[in-house]
């Protein structure tokens, strides 16, 4: 599992990912081959799963983000695998997440405003298949965004 120094290097590296090796271990007060160590084997254990960029879509134009819920029709055989798939192909639904409950799925859409979010609506989600019932959420605030884990 995790000892006080791989806690150590993930805080700092979750706070800034674009530190390198050698700034990892400066501020970690080790040499610069035992953080490039560590952080090759936390990444080969999968617990650092990569790096990348994240894009404020609303500085590019996509003021809107509506939250659908949706409920499928479960006598239908993969049904969940088949929708799946088929929302995955949506460049609006930049989330897609699955529940135990009433409400199978969730997805996170973005749309420049109100009009192309009915055309994306009308054109590409009610065309998904196997939807029993659908729910839409309007986003009005992101209070909190967390991604990193408290270490």
């Amino acid at each position: 599992m995790l000892d006080d120094l791989d806690r150590r290097i993930l805080r700092y590296w979750q706070a800034e990912p674009s530190l390198s090796p050698g700034e990892l271990a400066e501020r970690c007060n080790i040499t610069t081959g035992k953080a490039a160590r560590r952080i090759a084997r936390l990444q080969d254990q999968g617990i650092v799963q990569g790096s990348g960029v994240v894009v404020d879509w609303a500085a590019l134009g996509y003021a809107l983000e509506v939250s659908l819920r949706v409920t499928l029709d479960k006598t239908q055989a993969n049904a969940f695998d088949i929708f799946m798939a088929a929302a995955r192909q949506v460049p609006e639904v930049i989330e897609l997440q699955t529940f135990l409950g009433r409400v199978d799925l969730r997805l996170s859409i973005i749309a420049r405003d109100m009009g192309h979010y009915q055309q994306i609506y009308r054109s590409r989600i009610l065309t998904l298949p196997h939807i029993a019932e659908i729910e839409a959420l309007m986003h009005v605030a992101r209070i909190k965004t967390q991604e990193g884990l408290p270490l």
